[in-house]
C-alpha cells in the first residue's frame, strides 16, 4: 500500500521486462464508484500487469473485475492476506480466511465474469487457526471455486495485538508449509511470498513452487532485480549501471512533469536505487526534496553528471 502505484511500477519495469507486476491492493468498491480512471491508470510499458483487490461482497468484486478487465489489466489478484485494521473492520483481508467459503464464492463470482486469470493471495494463517489442518481446508473449499494460483505469504497473520507492520516481521516464516502445500496440491500453482532478499533466495524457492513474489526487497532495493531476467528467466546479462537507470528515466519525468505533476510523487520510490553505495545519501538528499527545486530535471541531470564523473 502506498509503494506501488503507476511510478513505482514504471520504474520497475525499467529493471526487468518478464516479472508481473501488482497494483496496490485497491478495494472493489473504490474501483466501482472512485475516480477509476485515474486510479487503475498505468503505463503499456507496465504489462505484465495484475490488479490486487480488496473486498468481500461477491457482486461488488465482481463488477470491479469487469471494469479491471475493461481497463487492460492482464489478471487479478484478491487479497485476504492483509491484516490491517481498518482492513478487518471492513470485513476484507485476512479476516477473509475464516471464511473460506465466501472466498470461494467471490472468487467464483470474479472468474465467471472475466477472461483473465483470477489468483489469490494469503496468509499460512491468521490467529489460532492451524497452520497444517486449516490451511489445507481453506485451500481445498477455495480451489472449488476454480481458482489455480494461490500466493502465500509464508507468515500467518494475528488480527489482534500486531500492527500491520509487526504482522509483516514478528510472526515466524515458515516456508516449509509453502512447500509442503505445492506436494499436497501440485495441480495447483503455488507462489511463496515473505521475507525474500536476493535473487538467489528466489532460485532456491523455485526448486519446491512454482514463482516467487517479492515485496519490500523490490522497493528498498531496487537495483537487485537487475538480475532477475538473466538468473531466473535465462535472458543475456544486463549491463546497466544505477546511473543508467536513472538516466533512462529523465524522459519519463519530463513528460510527467509536463503535465503538471510533482516529481516528488516518483522520485520517492528511487530512494533506493543506490543503496549501499557511496552516492546513496547524496541521492536520497536530492530526490527527497526535489520539489522545491527551480528546475528538477536539471538538478537530477547534474546528480547523474557528478556520479558518472566520479567513477
Amino acid at each position: 500500500m502506498d509503494r506501488t502505484d503507476r511510478h513505482e511500477r514504471f520504474f520497475l519495469r525499467t529493471l526487468s521486462k518478464e516479472m508481473l507486476l501488482y497494483t496496490e491492493m485497491i478495494h472493489a468498491n473504490a474501483v466501482i464508484h472512485g475516480n477509476t480512471d485515474e486510479l487503475l491508470k498505468y503505463n503499456k510499458q507496465e504489462h505484465p500487469l495484475a490488479i490486487q483487490l480488496g473486498g468481500g461482497d461477491a457482486s461488488i468484486l465482481r463488477d470491479a473485475s469487469i471494469i479491471a478487465e475493461n481497463q487492460g489489466y492482464d489478471e487479478i489478484n484478491l487479497n485476504v492476506g492483509c491484516p490491517s485494521p481498518r482492513v478487518q473492520s471492513g470485513d476484507f483481508g485476512a479476516i477473509l480466511m475464516k471464511k473460506p467459503e465466501l472466498v470461494s464464492s467471490c472468487l467464483l463470482a470474479m472468474q465467471n465474469s472475466v477472461e483473465i486469470p483470477v489468483t489469490i493471495k494469503c496468509r499460512i494463517g491468521v490467529d489460532d487457526m492451524d497452520e497444517e489442518k486449516g490451511l489445507s481446508n481453506f485451500i481445498n473449499i477455495v480451489k472449488d471455486s476454480g481458482c489455480g494460483t494461490f500466493i502465500i505469504h509464508a507468515r500467518k497473520a494475528w488480527l489482534n495485538g500486531l500492527s500491520p507492520k509487526d504482522n509483516r516481521e514478528i510472526p515466524p516464516l515458515n516456508y516449509k508449509r509453502v512447500y509442503a502445500l505445492k506436494e499436497e496440491f501440485p495441480e495447483l500453482e503455488i507462489i511463496l511470498n515473505g521475507g525474500i532478499t536476493s535473487t538467489e533466495q528466489s532460485s532456491e524457492h523455485l526448486k519446491h513452487v512454482d514463482g516467487v513474489m517479492v515485496g519490500r526487497h523490490a522497493y528498498d532495493n531496487p537495483y537487485s532485480l537487475i538480475e532477475v531476467d538473466e538468473v531466473i528467466f535465462n535472458h543475456e546479462k544486463r549491463e546497466e549501471t544505477r546511473t543508467d537507470i536513472l538516466k533512462n528515466l529523465i524522459p519519463y519525468l519530463e513528460k510527467e512533469y509536463s503535465q503538471g505533476n510533482k516529481l516528488g510523487y516518483i522520485t520517492k520510490h528511487l530512494m533506493g536505487l543506490f543503496k549501499g553505495t557511496k552516492y546513496a545519501k547524496k541521492t536520497r538528499s536530492i530526490l527527497a526534496t526535489i520539489d522545491n527545486e527551480k528546475e528538477p530535471i536539471q538538478s537530477i541531470l547534474l546528480l547523474i553528471s557528478e556520479i558518472q564523473e566520479s567513477c
